[in-house]
């Protein structure tokens, strides 16, 4: 990378988006990769980052993020102990970190589904029993625990009683009529013996050994000769103790070292990850998206500078390379000319660093071998000799370095020095880019060059546009119409009396006053289409709204037609079965009559046109016999992305998978469930609104997910403070479906802690908790597992 190339990156200020990049890494090497990251030139290389980075945007929306912060460089450690030195504690502890970390970072990246980033999860070495080991034997950064070694436990139970003996004897003593010879009735410790303050004018009343003398000389500190020998053997019992925490030290240290080349790529591994999981969160702070990459050109959709709030500031449109190769863009000072120039060299920059790009996901970017920039403060009014040779031997350079694969962006080119001579500079200048083949945008306020672009193919205009009215820039890009010259309307708007205007316009030539007029002209018919055209946009959003509020309608009117047809039905059931028993009656009473000698056949026949009446009116009431609601026709298959219609229960939803036996993994709102092919129909054609509402859902549910916090800081506050935050808190970590959050609530007196650990025991969102561990907080913190 040339010097010329990394200026161009500082002037496009990629630096200052390297360092958020940072701030979203959570280890220290992590944030310095960061820092370091430079543009790739290989498209393969480009494409594999940037699938990466949407690979980790994808994990942190649905699983939340993975756990690095406890990571940090062990390689010197582990380089030591494979040399036979032994570890200290603190040294440990962060090997068990690594371990841990990549033993909850694998457990995360378990899953089925293969990204571009699965690899590296999958190259992990997890090796839970030395991490287990570690953690078990040491308690704190200069603790061992008891449990470390049989032996270990031995010594300090031994050390225990023989110290309680001590005690015991020395209670004794302070408890007796010598008391009386005592400075206080207190049991002190002085080279690491246990002694009792004796006056010193009573120093030879009780027998034993001084070990210190007070510096005011009325106390000395003496060990009674009864606890001498209990005291020696503490001694003791402390040598054996300190070898043995040497020789565990010195084991696990063997056992690291066993396990070096393992834990050394686990590291590079989680680092690795890191980065790319920060790039991920870089995407999600900027809503930004991944760009297509093109051989040819570029075509940057709705695209923001990424270091101005996205809240103000204005998406433009932006290509280049695709039916021109060169960019005129001309319009006022302070009208977002320079602006719109950086966007185009930083988001081409960001995309080459794998980066995700704040613009539309249809953008596409261009992979240059150089991007070379020569932008000054268009704002100067007095620019010297001095500034236009300094342009100028940075221009010399770009055009010595330039070929076909750079990018060459030029700001307010051929300023600071005479205007004829600049203009036709500057036009000779991108000549001689384009030559070389290089993609090339530049502005300009010589209207020499407006006219040169629509002159010359290949060679496009572009305006800022400004608002006289209001005498603000909008900042909206114009591809296609130069910048108009208005310093005579602001002139004019800011109080400049008409007949210095007039005399200034009549020092103009007859082709720059027809120039202007063109211009004049075609900025209020671009305007009067822009009316015309958001007024379109208007009407069809009206229709779209009509056309949802009528199908609203129509749908809650077929939702009551069917009710009242299946009350009909129900009715015209009833009946039926009225009228069929009716008549099985009468059919009956004329079978007991059939029976009989006496039979009046008059009276039978009777009876049986009376029952045929009966069931011809049931059926007549009802418009004819009942029939069954037909099946709805049948539809494909359904597959992963349709919107489906449940039959028996009228609700859509939306195919999540196609599991093995061919049922369906359906999301229908919060809910999913199962169903079978014939369950479903399938639902075709959705409108383009229905699309945009989906969309709309989706990504507000990514933003809940990713902008849950992880951790709560409870400290400074009162425990009723505390417990309405944490339950906020809580709500908030539900919401953003997160497993695990740590709450900071400090040591102190422990009132936080204990009403916070209390609240948790009957949360109905909490699955367990713990105080952490070191590294964690300690028991300054607590760690939560939510349900």
């Amino acid at each position: 990378m040339t010097d010329l190339f990394e200026k161009s990156i500082v002037t496009l200020e990629l630096p200052r988006v390297l360092e958020q990049l940072a701030a979203c890494a959570a280890t220290q090497e992590g944030k310095e990769r960061s820092l370091a990251l430079r543009p790739m030139t290989d498209p393969d290389d480009v494409q594999r980052a940037l699938d990466e980075t949407t690979a980790a945007v994808n994990m942190l929306i649905q699983r939340g993020s993975p756990g690095f912060s406890g990571v940090k460089p062990v390689g010197a450690s582990l380089h030591r102990a494979d040399m036979g030195g032994s570890l200290n504690t603190r040294e440990l502890l962060e090997i068990a970190a690594v371990l841990r970390c990549a033993r909850t970072a694998k457990e995360y990246g378990d899953t089925e589904e293969k990204t571009p980033i699965s690899h590296l999860f999958r190259a992990l070495t997890p090796n839970r029993f030395l991490e287990d080991t570690i953690t078990n034997s040491i308690v704190g950064e200069d603790e061992l625990a008891d449990s470390a070694s049989s032996e270990l436990a031995s010594i300090r139970r031994h050390m225990r009683s023989t110290e309680a003996k001590v005690r015991e004897i020395l209670q004794k003593i302070i408890s007796s009529n010598q008391s009386k010879y005592l400075q206080e009735s207190i049991i002190t410790i002085r080279s690491d013996r246990y002694v009792v303050p004796v006056k010193s004018e009573f120093k030879n009343s009780i027998p034993g050994l001084v070990h210190d003398v007070s510096s005011s000389g009325s106390t000395f500190f003496i060990e009674p000769m009864g606890v001498v020998k209990a005291n020696n053997e503490l001694r003791e019992l402390a040598a054996r103790e300190k070898k043995e925490i040497e020789r565990i030290l010195a084991e696990l240290s063997a056992q690291c070292a066993a396990h070096k080349e393992d834990i050394s790529e686990d590291y590079d591994l989680l680092i690795w990850l890191d980065t790319i999981f920060a790039r991920g969160r870089l995407s999600l702070n900027m809503e930004a998206s991944q760009p297509r990459l093109s051989e040819k050109y570029l075509r940057l959709q709705k695209a923001r500078h990424p270091l101005l709030d996205k809240k103000t500031a204005v998406a433009n449109d932006l290509e280049l390379g695709d039916k021109f190769d060169t960019l005129m863009i001309t319009g006022p000072n302070t009208g977002g000319k320079t602006v719109t120039l950086k966007t185009i060299g930083l988001l081409t920059l960001m995309a080459q660093c794998g980066l995700h790009i704040p613009a539309g996901a249809d953008s596409t970017v261009r992979v240059f071998d150089r991007v070379l920039a020569d932008i000054g403060d268009e704002q100067s009014i007095a620019q010297s000799l001095s500034t236009f040779s300094s342009h100028m031997t940075t221009i010399v350079g770009i055009l010595n370095e330039a070929d076909d694969h750079s990018l060459i962006l030029l700001d307010e080119l051929g300023a600071g020095t005479d205007p004829v001579e600049g203009a036709a500079l500057a036009a000779s200048i991108i000549d001689s880019a384009r030559n070389l083949g290089a993609l090339v945008a530049a502005t300009t306020h010589y209207a020499e060059l407006k006219v040169y672009a629509m002159t010359t193919p290949g060679v496009e205009n572009a305006s800022c546009e400004f608002n006289v009215e209001t005498l603000a820039p909008t900042y909206r890009l114009i591809l296609g119409i130069p910048g108009k010259s208005n310093a005579f309307a602001i002139s004019r708007r800011l109080g400049l009396p008409e007949y210095i205007i007039e005399k200034a316009a009549a020092r103009l030539d007859a082709e720059n006053v027809r120039f202007e007029d063109v211009l004049t002209k075609l900025d209020q018919q671009r305007q009067e289409m822009e009316k015309e055209r958001t007024e379109a946009k208007r009407l069809k959003l009206e229709m779209e709204q009509s056309a949802a509020k009528a199908k609203e309608y129509r749908d809650k009117l077929e939702a009551e037609r069917a009710k009242v047809v299946e009350k009909a039905q129900a009715e015209a059931r009833s009946i039926i079965e009225e009228a069929r028993a009716a008549s099985d009656l009468a059919i009956s009473e004329l079978k007991e009559l059939q029976k009989r000698k006496d039979l009046d056949w008059q009276q039978v026949n009777d009876g049986r046109a009376q029952a045929r009446h009966l069931l011809n009116e049931a059926e007549k009431n009802i418009g004819g016999p009942v029939q069954e609601p037909e099946a709805p026709p049948p539809t494909r298959d359904a597959k992963a992305g349709d919107t489906v219609e449940l039959v028996s229960m009228g609700t859509k939803a939306t195919v999540l998978s196609v599991n093995k036996d061919g049922s369906l993994q359906l999301q229908a709102g919060i809910l999913k469930i199962s169903a079978k092919q014939s369950e479903v129909r399938v639902v075709e054609g959705e409108t383009q609104s229905q699309k945009d509402v989906r969309k709309i859902i989706q990504r507000a549910e990514r933003t809940l997910r990713s902008a849950a916090p992880r951790e709560v800081d409870l400290r400074g506050m009162t425990t009723d403070e505390a417990l309405v935050t944490l339950e906020n808190f809580l709500d908030t970590a539900m919401l953003g479906k997160l497993e695990t959050v740590t709450v900071i609530h400090g040591k102190g007196t422990g009132a936080v802690r204990n009403a916070v650990r209390t609240y948790l025991k009957r949360s109905r969102y909490v699955k367990s908790f713990r105080p952490g561990r070191y590294g964690e907080g300690e028991d300054g913190v607590t760690v939560v597992e939510l349900k």
